[in-house]
């Protein structure tokens, strides 16, 4: 069994950074993180959506596990600005924004928000902003870890060893 790892002061000082690749790199802490994040899924969602970049690797897989689609949130710049709808947050270190690509198909659809960390909970209130902009419904969220000393809110998680 992988252990997580822990940097001090990084991206920037003060923050506590929790290097989640060695769980990635264990195919059997891999595989079981999967399979208890897909089983919270409600079974009326569309859409797994999820925020570059570590969201992409636990949210792909469960899209894929639960044969539904995925939806990439993406940082600025990386599509034309006439193809996104976005919005500005905050987290526990600073200003960043978030973009969803258009797609008349997300109108009426449910989105399951997946990331990696939730920390202060600022990317999962902008994710759920983008998902009310593009007029879809969101209907939970789920995490590989909480760190609830940040934030007091209620999502599912994977409980770490």
């Amino acid at each position: 069994m992988a252990e997580l790892r822990f940097i001090e002061d990084f991206p920037v000082k003060g923050v506590r950074f929790i290097d989640i690749s060695p769980k990635l790199a264990d195919k059997d802490d891999f595989s079981k993180i999967i399979d208890e994040m897909s089983s919270k899924v409600p079974a009326n969602t569309d859409y797994i959506i999820a925020p570059e970049s570590r969201g992409y690797i636990f949210g792909t897989a469960v899209a894929n596990k639960l044969n539904i689609g995925f939806v990439p949130i993406r940082k600025p710049g990386k599509l034309p600005d006439n193809l996104v709808l976005s919005v500005d947050y905050y987290k526990e270190y600073g200003k960043d924004s978030l973009c969803l690509p258009t797609n008349t198909a997300y109108k009426n659809k449910n989105f399951y928000f997946i990331d990696d960390v939730l920390a202060t909970g600022g990317t999962l209130e902008a994710s759920k902003q983008l998902i009310a902009k593009c007029e879809g419904n969101f209907v939970g969220a789920g995490v590989y870890i909480n760190i609830k000393a940040l934030n007091n809110l209620n999502v599912n998680y994977v409980e770490c060893e």
